[in-house]
């Protein structure tokens, strides 16, 4: 059997990059059962409450939905456990440290399968007041309006 390349997503928080800031990512290995696994080969997973603690110097990935394996048998694992994350000694360190900063917080942003191994994106990050997230969207607003005149404009000169 030939092992898988690349990067097959599982599962994004696209509402992680609405409420917070990023400011730094990292990707992490993540501790799994078998039967977490295959569960997450059929791609059936949600970040959306996700978050990240560090205790005991050992960063933990709690609130992540992986739903039962549905041809598991009594050693199928319960849905939302804490799952251990496996990262170098200097970005726990990091993690620790920038994450007791006021209004800092460790988010998932995303749960994919990298080579045949599973892997999580965290995000160090700052949450946004309302109106930030309102001048966000009228940003990305703008930006769309700008292409499409852009595009029009272009069209009308080919023709």
């Amino acid at each position: 059997m030939a092992k898988e390349k690349g990067r097959k997503m599982i599962a994004q928080n696209k509402k992680a990059r609405h409420d917070y800031l990023v400011i730094d990512t990292y990707e992490a290995g993540l501790v799994l059962t078998g039967t977490e696994v295959k569960s997450l080969r059929q791609g059936r997973a949600s970040l959306v409450d996700g978050f990240v603690q560090m205790d005991g110097h050992e960063a933990w990935l709690y609130n992540v939905h992986v739903p039962e394996y549905s041809q598991g048998t009594w050693t199928n694992h319960s849905a939302r456990r804490k799952r251990k994350l496996l990262l170098h000694r200097e970005e726990i360190d990091k993690l620790e440290s920038k994450s007791q900063e006021t209004g800092h917080t460790i988010v998932p942003l995303a749960l994919y399968f990298k080579d045949g191994r599973a892997k999580v994106e965290i995000a160090l990050a700052k949450g946004k007041k309302e109106y930030d997230k309102r001048q966000t969207l009228r940003e990305k607003q703008d930006r769309r309006e700008a292409e499409r005149v852009i595009s029009a404009v272009r069209r009308k000169q080919r023709a």
